[in-house]
């Protein structure tokens, strides 16, 4: 059991696939009810409200998330023990509090106004049926010109046309925007400054909705107006919102570090470090490794030929001190003129869309929780 003070880190509620379920709140303190209604129409949300356990107990067993209110506790105490039960109170000295919310299995005690922030962050996720975060993978270029933004639109591409929820950010302002190497400039949502204002929580659904839909996919890129810095606060806000729809999320990054890029690199789950394999590209790896290994644990080359002689895909990783994630290969549809007309692993049995449906299927599996 937890105590709740302000924001804290906590796991999504349990959620059974189907549509998001209404938070249940039990109170018969008007004072708290009108509280527990601004929370959570400010997460989004529209509870089911009672006295006391719901007859018949139906919405007591299958709501999400349980808001009891300390003047309900006494009511509740033979009710179905249960997950995802938050006992809210306001008597921060109240050490009686403790033996109530023992009395009926909550799993928070949470205390107005200090806990509102957590609060509205747990509901919230009830609104949006928050499961499994997404899979989050980074891409980034050893060097200028390795292929990061072409291997990044293939790994959103692939994985959308295996039947995940994805979404394409592109974290490089001064990159000419993803959306145009899909061919997607003039496609109606919105780009990254429209976000540049954001803090805090922001909807994961929304967003979704905002961007614009290329391929089977969702794409936040870069308009082409004079904003080339989105402040870190609103990267965070963003990046989560996307995490939290599940499915995979897939971040084309530049090879320089700022506060923004710092933000996006923590939400990783792993990152791709593309690399030709010749020697001074190597060598430029090796400054970009060292800056994003100290924020990304995970960090893997993937090696892009010809090779220079003396060097294959091992060698590379072996120089650079990182796991092989293997060898990229070409894609000669994309080097044709008129090519760029069908995004980079639109063609499903060509070697890049291979290469990368095989890079999810070993991610996946890595990354699944029991």
């Amino acid at each position: 059991m937890e105590t709740v003070a302000g924001t804290v880190t906590h796991d999504p509620p349990p959620t059974t696939g189907g549509p998001p379920g209404k938070p249940l709140i039990v109170t018969e303190d008007a004072e708290l009810l009108d509280d527990l209604l601004r929370l959570c129409a400010a997460a989004g949300a529209t509870p089911e409200v009672h006295h006391g356990v719901p007859k018949p107990r139906g919405s007591w067993e299958t709501a999400p998330l349980v808001l009891v209110g300390d003047d309900a506790a006494r009511r509740v105490r033979g009710a179905a023990r249960r997950r995802g039960v938050v006992l809210v109170g306001r008597d921060q000295d109240d050490s009686g509090v403790w033996r109530r919310a023992v009395e009926i299995g909550a799993d928070h005690v949470l205390m107005l106004p200090d806990g509102e922030q957590w609060l509205v962050d747990r509901i919230a996720d009830v609104a949006e049926g928050v499961g499994r975060p997404a899979l989050t993978v980074g891409v980034i270029g050893g060097r200028g010109g390795a292929g990061a933004s072409t291997l990044a639109c293939a790994l959103a591409v692939t994985s959308a046309r295996e039947g995940l929820r994805t979404l394409l950010v592109d974290a490089d302002p001064l990159g000419g925007g993803l959306d145009v190497l899909l061919g997607g400039e003039t496609a109606e949502g919105l780009r990254w400054p429209a976000f540049a204002a954001s803090r805090g929580r922001v909807g994961g659904g929304a967003l979704e909705e905002s961007l614009p839909h290329l391929h089977a996919l969702r794409v936040l890129s870069w308009d082409r107006g004079d904003c080339v810095a989105i402040p870190p606060q609103a990267v965070r806000a963003v990046l989560a919102a996307a995490r939290r729809r599940g499915g995979t999320v897939v971040v084309d990054l530049p090879r320089r570090i700022d506060d923004g890029v710092a933000e996006a690199l923590a939400q990783l789950d792993l990152g791709l470090l593309v690399v030709p394999a010749e020697l001074r590209a190597v060598a430029a790896a090796g400054r970009v490794a060292s800056a994003v290994g100290m924020i990304l644990r995970d960090l893997r080359v993937a090696v892009r030929g010809p090779y220079s002689p003396g060097l294959d895909d091992r060698e590379v990783a072996r120089l650079l001190g990182l796991p092989l994630a293997g060898e990229v290969p070409a894609e000669s549809a994309l080097l044709r003129p008129n090519g760029g007309k069908a995004p980079p692993g639109a063609a499903a049995r060509g070697p890049l869309a291979r290469f990368c449906k095989e890079f999810w299927a070993r991610a996946l599996v890595e990354t699944a929780g029991p």
